[in-house]
């Protein structure tokens, strides 16, 4: 029989049991986690940063000027968990007022209606330029400036007249001055978010014929998320710390509760520990939200998900404890013919 009229079964050998167990063990040795050796450098610096926390707590738990006791009597306290409340609920209000404002603001900075464009560049120049402490008291003192509010048509007749005093209060001035202050950063972070979108994809929803609506909402904003979410995340944070300033106008907020309470006692060290415990702690889980949040949004991007940091520890774990059967134990026999 010649090599053409061969049959299609007899072209390849059976395989032996031992050419079989050989493949399982070198497909168990590539899907083992590889065992790097330790390296000295990072052991060394490691070994440093942990000596110099724990050098950091002791000096901080012997430091008697800290005043630990009064620390734990005042952490949980009833007048700082209300300072506390209306500093998130400030912060939340501020941030969806901004979210909203700020998303017209972009959307006026790229239309094409020159006047739009100049009206929010304006109001985007004026906010970035002056301090927030200064718009803060600006919205607190607007009573001057305006006595009354009037409701009615422009140049036309009003209604009807109110103080501007009896309307605007403190927290109220707040409220007013910080949205007006975080808008302006807001407005810019959006409009960068939907400018990175490819103009590819515009273009291609305008040759599908889809409603301007469709598009931004099916298409843009999912994009844009990915480069706002990280910059808005930081713009949360930053307005959390930045309602301790409202303490002047005697709102209060976290800041102002401690500084009442340091004002009776004069322990101004430990209260200013607990604001700052306070601040530190609902950061921290603003920035856990904001981690899970942009995961979520960087699935149709990127192709494995960042792991979280359980499954970190998980991975860590698994890496210290060698796998059950894996390529090192595996023995080839020799199968005598």
């Amino acid at each position: 029989m010649t090599a053409a009229a061969r049959p299609a079964s007899a072209e390849l050998p059976p395989s032996s049991a031992a050419d079989t167990q050989f493949e399982e063990a070198v497909r168990a040795s590539l899907s083992a986690p590889v065992a790097r050796r330790p390296r000295l450098g990072r052991l060394v610096s490691g070994a440093i940063g942990l000596l110099l926390l724990a050098w950091f707590l002791d000096r901080a738990a012997r430091n008697e000027a800290l005043a630990w006791d009064i620390f734990g009597r005042y952490f949980a306290s009833s007048q700082v968990v209300k300072g506390l409340l209306t500093t998130i609920w400030l912060t939340a209000a501020v941030m969806a007022m901004s979210l909203i404002l700020g998303a017209v603001v972009a959307v006026m900075r790229l239309s094409d209606n020159p006047v739009l464009q100049a009206l929010a560049w304006i109001y985007v120049w004026v906010f970035r330029s002056t301090p927030l402490l200064v718009q803060l008291l600006v919205a607190f003192n607007i009573g001057y400036l305006v006595p009354e509010l009037s409701i009615g048509l422009p140049f036309g007749p009003s209604v009807g007249h109110v103080a501007s005093v009896k309307l605007i209060s403190a927290t109220v001035a707040a409220l007013i001055g910080l949205t007006l202050h975080t808008t302006a950063y807001a407005s810019e972070i959006i409009r960068g978010g939907i400018q990175s979108v490819p103009a590819g994809q515009l273009e291609a929803a305008w040759v599908l014929a889809l409603s301007p609506g469709r598009v931004f909402v099916r298409i843009v904003l999912p994009q844009a998320m990915r480069s706002i979410l990280p910059s808005m995340g930081n713009l949360l944070v930053d307005t959390l710390k930045s309602t301790s300033i409202v303490s002047v106008l005697a709102v209060p907020d976290l800041l102002y509760a401690t500084q009442l309470i340091y004002n009776r006692n004069f322990q101004v060290i430990p209260l200013l520990m607990v604001a700052t415990v306070w601040y530190t702690l609902v950061t921290s889980a603003l920035s856990v939200v904001q981690f899970y949040v942009e995961r979520r949004f960087s699935r149709g991007a990127n192709r494995q998900q960042p792991p979280t940091p359980i499954q970190r520890l998980r991975t860590a774990f698994a890496r210290r404890r060698p796998a059950a059967g894996s390529a090192s134990s595996f023995q080839p026999q020799v199968v005598q013919k």
